[in-house]
């Protein structure tokens, strides 16, 4: 995105293309620039943080799905997916075990 900067210094603009006071490319996941269009639709974007949440989640069941029919091997993931789904299935244990939630309540972890 290029992006058009207030006397401070701040993003106060972006824009698809380069032009007149958009001359300044940033990538689309750059901090600076996420903290700016976060401040355009809030709530849009606490949406989409939400929704982003239960999808990972359905992405964790759909895997246990596979992993249970045999359709695919736990060990075919790579090694970074299986480091993270063992590390969100032992904090899911962990509050379980504390008896913070029960099990519907986990469901958003």
């Amino acid at each position: 995105m290029y992006v058009k900067r207030d006397s401070k210094g701040l993003i106060s603009a972006i824009s698809r293309e380069a032009t007149d006071g958009f001359s300044e490319l940033l990538p689309a996941d750059a901090p600076e620039l996420v903290s700016f269009m976060r401040t355009l639709q809030p709530e849009a974007y606490q949406s989409l943080l939400d929704s982003d949440l239960q999808m990972a989640r359905v992405m964790e069941d759909v895997i246990n799905l596979l992993v249970d029919k045999s359709i695919i091997r736990f060990t075919d993931l790579p090694d970074a997916a299986q480091a993270k789904l063992l590390q969100r299935e032992q904090i899911r244990e962990r509050l379980h075990s504390l008896s913070f939630f029960d099990d519907e309540d986990t469901v958003g972890l």
